[in-house]
């Protein structure tokens, strides 16, 4: 009754009011008398005017940055992923991006499309919405820095840093004496493009350089952590030099500079001993609380808009307040993470790839269309290497480091990336950089760090190092060893439960490692120890309380599948569990076109089904992740759902077909480890499977009265909902999923083993 009270009410209201705003249109239509109201009509009928009226808005500068947006994020994301497959650095793909919409590609082959997707008038909204991403993005880098370590192994680092800054800026300078006539800008004077070029040749990337060092494994190690320290120095000094030569730049003369030094002196003293004890007092009252209240980040944020704003109106540019701004935030790991979460995945996904774009329009390779042009831009690659690699690796044999140890140094400190890039555009916009010397720095700073892979791996060839992925302990000989791979600490507890239940009574015959892999680009180097250690608390304690012994492994990774797997495959492991996540494949046809869509936006699916390795609209019954586990791992794969799971005392194997009888010997393992109470189906299998009837046999003698046959095909809730965990096969478990058993809803935890 009380619903059909609603109704009535409802269409009441409905109705009573749209006739009052009907009369009010209607008796309102007479108060335009002697108005003049206009037409909007062209009398070129309704659907000519609808036409007018799309065009209108495809071309208004919001839908026009809009869908700049949005070509600019596929491009990017394409391209990034291409470099990734080829062992680089997603920031060369992202970049190479942004040369590819220019004028050196696109505007050359499809130049109608270019004018059309970005036209002249729509590139000041594109640098300004860059710009915006960039203080961001150097408000991220100066909270990476980690100014304590500078603090405690600044000896040999600042040796080496300063080295690789002043030689190469020498050979900077140099090289501008020859180049000054022929391309430098009409009206600069040779100091403004020597000492341009010479920063632009001593600039290292040092975001791309923590993640090269975290995904090679380097940075547990002693010259990962020598190589941090150098570019984290080198950062500090090369920012500082920059505002510098800013200052120089746009003053005219070092007299004229000084007094913009002078102010920017002053700027970073107030920072450091006024801002900074005002910032940590913040972080010391608030960083005990579980949430940080947004009039606490509305001060942190403030301070980073008038930290830039400031060196914007010194004269030293945005971007070296917004990084002195990340630089002297408070210590604490919370209080950062909390900030870089914030700012990250905007800056990084959506607004520099703008910048990328906006620097390719700027590119234009086509301007060398000479031999001479291209020798003149070797020698600026040739000046850059030498004096960036040879200029480190030099320094550091000379402080004592070996060969080996220096030239990797060397390959790494070479990397410029995306600090290369703000650079060449701060001094293209001050007009020290002409058209063509900015197009041959942008290849300079691809070249440079395209080839610090390569030198790296030929590095650790001659150098006879190879990629060690299995330390030394999980490589020895066992009986039986289990890898836990988790994502979250109480995933990773659960799993390692059910480990413990294959090799409990197994003492030294046994091995359970547990591994987490994070991708390197959510892990940042002022706080990748504390994150490891965090990870693994929880499964640490676990470990203590089963009495079982557990080896750690952390990884950071572009590629968090590959390398499961890879160590899966290199430590020769009898049994590898992970965590399944949710299928996006399974149930309606909008589900089956979500799945088409995330082949767009990941092109290895998208290949994997041009290529006919996947079927286009496969009803997988995993998601993207863990089926690339699956068919990467040589090693037995269970991939494990948990559904509240206390224990493995009540298990239910399920055997459909001859192919499931390997699932026998992991119910002997759970019988003879963990006492489990076993029981088994399909009996009819079993009858005509000799190694299942000597497998039952031998349990039956060794433990009698732990396993039993169910001879039925109709499965009830009740046993169902009875039993602690339920093992089948990948491919028993994938046909129930395509024929919609209904008992599927009223399974236990499952194991789901692929041999």
């Amino acid at each position: 009754m009380k619903r059909f009270k609603n109704s009535l009410f409802y269409i009441a209201v409905i109705v009573i009011f749209s006739a009052i705003i009907f009369w009010a249109l209607k008796n309102g239509k007479k108060l335009e008398a002697g108005r003049q109201i206009v037409d909007k009509t062209t009398g070129k009928g309704q659907w000519q005017d609808f036409l007018d009226s799309l065009h209108v808005n495809l071309t208004h500068p919001l839908a026009l940055l809009l869908v700049q947006i949005i070509a600019i994020l596929f491009v990017a994301r394409l391209f990034g992923w291409i470099c990734k497959r080829i062992g680089q650095p997603t920031v060369i793909g992202e970049m190479i991006a942004g040369i590819v919409l220019g004028p050196s590609l696109m505007g050359m082959f499809f130049p109608e499309y270019s004018a059309l997707l970005f036209p002249k008038e729509s590139l000041g909204n594109l640098q300004f919405l860059s710009q915006i991403g960039l203080i961001l993005f150097m408000y991220v880098v100066g909270m990476e820095l980690d100014l304590s370590v500078l603090r405690n192994k600044a000896k040999d680092a600042v040796i080496i840093s300063h080295a690789s800054i002043i030689i190469p800026f020498t050979l900077g300078t140099v090289l501008a004496y020859f180049i000054y006539d022929q391309f430098a800008p009409q009206g600069i004077a040779f100091s403004s493009f020597c000492l341009f070029l010479g920063i632009a040749m001593s600039i290292t990337a040092f975001p791309v350089l923590a993640r090269i060092v975290q995904e090679r494994g380097l940075h547990r190690t002693r010259i990962g952590a020598l190589v941090i320290t150098c570019a984290a120095a080198d950062d500090v000094t090369a920012w500082c030099i920059l505002a510098a030569v800013i200052a120089i730049v746009k003053a005219g003369s070092f007299v004229s500079s000084l007094y913009i030094l002078g102010l920017s002196v002053l700027y970073v003293l107030l920072m450091l001993y006024v801002v900074r004890p005002f910032l940590k007092r913040i972080g010391d009252l608030y960083g005990n609380k579980e949430n940080v209240s947004k009039p606490v980040v509305a001060i942190f944020f403030l301070t980073l808009l008038i930290s830039a704003y400031t060196t914007e109106i010194i004269g030293i540019h945005a971007l070296f307040g917004a990084f002195m701004a990340g630089a002297i935030m408070p210590e604490s790991m919370r209080f950062r993470n909390l900030f870089i979460e914030k700012v990250e995945d905007v800056s990084q996904i959506m607004l520099l790839p703008l910048f990328f774009v906006f620097t390719g329009l700027r590119t234009q390779i086509g301007l060398l269309d000479d031999p001479y042009m291209w020798e003149v831009c070797g020698f600026i690659i040739l000046v850059a290497v030498v004096g960036k690699f040879l200029g480190s690796a030099i320094t550091a044999r000379f402080v004592g480091q070996n060969w080996r140890d220096s030239f990797t140094i060397g390959a790494l400190m070479n990397t410029r990336g995306l600090m290369e890039l703000i650079v060449l555009n701060i001094g293209f916009d001050l007009g020290v950089l002409s058209k063509e010397v900015f197009s041959m720095m942008v290849i300079m700073a691809l070249a440079t760090t395209f080839m610090t892979g390569p030198a790296l791996d030929l590095i650790g060839f001659i150098f006879n190092r190879k990629k060690n992925y299995i330390p030394a302990e999980i490589r020895q000989v066992s009986q039986f060893k289990v890898l836990v791979s988790f994502d979250s600490p109480e995933g990773g507890k659960t799993l390692l439960r059910l480990a413990n239940s294959f090799v409990r009574k197994l003492s030294g015959n046994a091995m359970v490692t547990a591994m987490h892999v994070s991708p390197s680009n959510e892990i940042h180097t002022f706080n990748i120890d504390e994150y490891e250690k965090e990870s693994f608390k929880p499964i640490i304690a676990e470990a203590e309380t089963l009495k079982q012994k557990v080896t750690t492994l952390f990884r950071a990774t572009t590629d968090m599948d590959a390398d499961i797997a890879t160590v899966a495959n290199k430590g020769e492991f009898d049994l590898v569990l992970i965590d399944i996540g949710q299928s996006i494949f399974e149930g309606t046809l909008l589900g089956k076109i979500l799945g088409f869509t995330t082949r767009i936006i990941n092109p290895e699916s998208l290949l994997n089904t041009f290529t006919g390795k996947e079927k286009l609209f496969e009803n997988s019954p995993f998601d993207e992740k863990t089926q690339q586990i699956l068919n990467k791992t040589e090693s037995p794969v269970g991939v494990f759902v948990d559904k509240e799971f206390k224990g493995t005392e009540k298990v239910f194997v399920a055997i459909f077909d001859t192919a499931d009888a390997f699932l026998i010997d992991y119910a002997r393992k759970l019988i003879s480890n963990a006492g489990s109470q076993v029981t088994v189906l399909n009996a009819s299998h079993i009858k005509d499977n000799p190694h299942i009837k000597e497998t039952i046999q031998s349990i039956e003698h060794t433990a009698p009265n732990h396993i039993k046959l169910l001879n039925q095909r109709k499965l009830e809730k009740e046993f169902l909902q009875g039993q602690d965990l339920m093992i089948i096969s990948v491919e028993s478990w994938r046909k129930l999923i395509e024929s919609r058993s209904i008992w599927l809803n009223h399974t236990p935890s499952l194991l789901i083993i692929k041999p």
